[in-house]
């Protein structure tokens, strides 16, 4: 099976596209590891939200929390702040936007603002409330693997066997969220790579995603500038050989990631820089195609 190929309630018009869908990253936040705030005040973040969408993306991810390393938390009210206005020009303006929260309270105002998804990291183990929120709006909600906190994550690393530890937690979520009213049909899952996963504990994940996809719901792939990232390019740019390359030097290496997890059968990865991954998914795609075909003399 193919988990692309599995249907996600709520989301008629992505259906039936072939490939893999690219989902573009909107921070709001003045500290992300990614842009260090770059997007920030509202217009940017309407902009770069638009700009990702005339490269290509299907999807807008809004968020208002820094979920990188060590990232303090902000409040709800901040959170909201930062977000609700960007969701609803985005959406009045035709994009597909998903909300990136770990609060139900912030889940719920972004769907009556025009949200189409909820793109948990915690896979609601942060706020009990995430699944009646869900469960009650309908809307497609990604649940991603999560041990703790940005604060707290990289102290929480240890695996007997990181793919089969991630796929058997990931299946107790599935479980969790069925128990408290979730359609099955709502749930994209997410490996969260970078989550309570140093570098090389990532590479198992993405080479074995068919172990993932054996839990029969949609994979989200989120590669994108991360640490592994950079530290498998050090001393290839100019940098040191214990010097992992900035965030925006990863782009390329990204776009690899989403090439290959297309090809694996992800029905979406998230991305920062859209227009690569928007070409490597359609290569992908084609590749697939073609290995279906018959051969030809």
């Amino acid at each position: 099976m193919r988990t692309r190929d599995v249907a996600v309630a709520g989301l008629p018009e992505l259906s039936g596209t072939g490939r893999c869908l690219v989902m573009g990253v909107v921070n709001i936040t003045p500290d992300s590891f990614s842009d260090g705030g770059e997007w920030f005040e509202p217009e940017a973040g309407v902009q770069h939200g638009l700009d990702l969408l005339a490269e290509g993306a299907d999807v807008l991810d809004v968020g208002g929390e820094s979920t990188r390393p060590g990232a303090d938390r902000v409040t709800e009210a901040e959170e909201l702040r930062r977000v609700i206005p960007v969701i609803g020009r985005l959406t009045a303006a035709g994009a597909v936007v998903s909300v990136d929260t770990t609060r139900a309270a912030v889940a719920e105002r972004a769907v009556a603002a025009g949200a189409r998804l909820v793109n948990d990291v915690s896979g609601g183990l942060a706020d009990p409330e995430m699944a009646t929120v869900v469960a009650e709006t309908g809307v497609p909600y990604v649940a991603m693997h999560w041990r703790g906190h940005s604060d707290v994550m990289d102290s929480l690393q240890d695996y007997d066997d990181v793919v089969a530890d991630v796929r058997d937690e990931l299946a107790a979520r599935v479980a969790a969220l069925h128990d408290a009213g979730v359609a099955p049909e709502q749930v994209v899952l997410d490996p969260g790579l970078g989550f309570a996963k140093s570098g090389a504990l990532n590479w198992p994940l993405l080479a074995h995603l068919d172990a993932l996809e054996s839990l029969g719901r949609p994979l989200l792939v989120g590669a994108s500038r991360k640490r592994f990232l950079g530290h498998l390019l050090a001393g290839v740019h100019g940098t040191a050989d214990d010097q992992p390359v900035p965030p925006g030097a990863r782009d390329d290496a990204t776009a690899a990631i989403s090439a290959l997890a297309a090809h694996a059968g992800a029905w979406c990865v998230r991305v920062h820089a859209a227009r690569a991954s928007v070409d490597a998914v359609r290569v992908a795609a084609a590749w697939r195609q073609a290995e279906t075909m018959e051969g030809t003399a």
